[in-house]
């Protein structure tokens, strides 16, 4: 037996120009807007027994605005972006764009002091890996759109730098069925 894990991508907090690295902001009023839109469609994920988001404002505010009530999960959170927190990619790379460059080029680097991109897909993956099986059908995680990502990568055993290849729309919703080290995904419409 294996388990059906929903993972649901948060709704909007900023712009995209304004996203910034560790952003904790709740849901912004387009956010807000475009997540009771969605909630008709969306709604049939409360189906689910166990249900848990990141840690973040706007996966909170998601999860309780489709009626959810996720349980946080603290190995959820985004990755550790170090002394980049709270800045913006154009901020960081004008002031750091070696920094940067080396940043995207290699998943083990770290040039921020905070986690390299392969540690991160690693605590996303332990996470999947210790998921119960005996709740197999119903398990929904509402995430940053880059725990999403990481997620998948760690699924479908892709390499590490292949996370900067995959869009995760903002509510959408990805499952991967299985068990540790043999995970199928299926994109839902």
């Amino acid at each position: 037996m294996g388990v059906r894990l929903k993972l649901l991508a948060a709704g909007r907090s900023s712009s995209l120009l304004g996203t910034r690295f560790g952003d904790d902001r709740p849901l912004d009023s387009a956010g807000w807007r475009e997540v009771e839109r969605a909630a008709p469609v969306l709604c049939r994920l409360a189906a689910a027994e166990l249900r848990y988001c990141s840690p973040s404002a706007r996966c909170r505010d998601t999860g309780e605005a489709l009626g959810l009530r996720p349980l946080a999960q603290p190995a959820l959170r985004d990755c550790d972006m170090g002394r980049w927190h709270g800045r913006t990619l154009g901020e960081v790379a004008a002031g750091e764009p070696q920094a940067v460059e080396t940043w995207l080029a290699d998943p083990r680097s770290a040039p921020h002091g905070g986690e390299s991109l392969l540690a991160f897909i690693t605590r996303i993956g332990r996470w999947l890996d210790t998921r119960p099986v005996e709740d197999a059908d119903g398990l929904l995680a509402v995430a940053e759109p880059g725990v999403v990502r990481a997620a998948l990568i760690y699924a479908l055993q892709a390499p590490p730098h292949s996370y900067w290849r995959i869009d995760v729309p903002l509510l959408s919703v990805a499952t991967l069925n299985g068990r540790s080290g043999a995970w199928d995904l299926r994109l839902e419409a």
